[in-house]
């Protein structure tokens, strides 16, 4: 009985310090606004706030060609390149989230 309570033990406690790393993914999509623009929003998949979240827009030489944070809203919209770019949203080493211009309609 007590190899079974160790074990009982040790899988909950694996698991629930698993948890919280897989609860906090981060979101992040952009859109073109049609009017020579595109509005990015992200967040987190347990309903953390991104405020303040970097955002940069890089040609394709990986050269930042804008850069802005996300308002109170976890939004920002810039200037749509004509050139070919990416849009990066970096909250960390683990939180980083690149959509190329070529996906964004």
């Amino acid at each position: 009985m007590s190899l079974f309570y160790t074990t009982a033990v040790l899988l909950v406690s694996t698991l629930l310090y698993s948890l919280p790393a897989a609860a906090h993914t981060p979101l992040f999509d952009c859109f073109d606004n049609g009017d020579g623009t595109i509005t990015c929003e992200g967040g987190f998949s347990d309903g953390a706030s991104a405020t303040g979240v970097v955002i940069r827009i890089m040609d394709s030489q990986g050269k930042v060609m804008e850069q802005g944070e996300l308002d109170a809203a976890g939004s920002i919209t810039m200037k749509k390149p004509t050139a070919e770019f990416s849009v990066t949203f970096t909250a960390g080493t683990e939180h980083s989230i690149t959509v190329l211009g070529d996906d964004i309609i």
